[in-house]
């Protein structure tokens, strides 16, 4: 039996879970992120156009698949001499808009913007370029990052990588990603991250780098 346990004290979900609150506010948000204090999970998500709250615990293929796809991204940055710089794990808000946790986010082309710092705002600073996020026990929806307008989001489900690019205030669904458009990600990651699950992280780490050799 899986145990659950939010109230004013407390705030336990166990690995696997997820849970929605509906009607909630900013300080409602802000609040269970008090309650949360320095750990990392669970994992949770504020929209404030559908007033939710969302807590997502991880299992451990989700751990491994996102550190998989991190990793990935770190090979392709090196190969195609983009400097960068990633953070995981990261609270972006926009205070009484948006609450998200990505499983991993990184900088490109504003990369220099927030070198050396401990935390980013996003009042004056650009958001990330490209989030990532895995869902295994819970789907992520592209609308939640409207508001912290992170230029690319990527959202892997077991085997499928969904590529999302902001147009205007919506993301819309894409075949390429426009960070790496010269490799087609979306059909050739899957195949690496899901190997790596099944088969070992080094192993499958190796064959992408010799993939990507001419």
């Amino acid at each position: 039996m899986r145990s659950i346990a939010i109230n004013d004290t407390s705030l336990l979900i166990d690995p696997g879970s997820e849970v929605i609150l509906s009607f909630q506010s900013w300080s409602d948000y802000e609040q269970l992120l008090g309650l949360r204090d320095e750990g990392v999970l669970p994992k949770i998500y504020f929209n404030a156009d559908s007033g939710k709250i969302r807590l997502m615990s991880p299992l451990p293929s989700h751990g491994n698949r996102v550190d998989t796809l991190k990793s990935l991204i770190k090979i392709l940055l090196h190969h195609y001499n983009k400097d960068f710089q990633s953070f995981d794990p990261i609270t972006l808000t926009k205070i009484s808009r948006a609450g998200v946790e990505p499983d991993g986010c990184f900088y490109v082309d504003n990369y220099s913007a927030i070198l050396g710092k401990d935390k980013i705002d996003l009042t004056i600073d650009p958001p990330p370029d490209l989030a990532l996020e895995v869902d295994i026990t819970s789907r992520t929806n592209p609308d939640d990052y409207s508001s912290i307008a992170v230029p690319e989001l990527w959202i892997y489900r077991p085997p499928q990588l969904l590529i999302y690019v902001l147009s205007g205030e919506q993301y819309d669904e894409k075949e390429r990603s426009t960070l790496f458009s010269e490799i087609d990600i979306k059909n050739i990651l899957p195949t690496y991250i899901e190997r790596a699950w099944l088969q070992g992280s080094s192993l499958a780490l190796r064959e992408f780098e010799l993939f990507l050799i001419p």
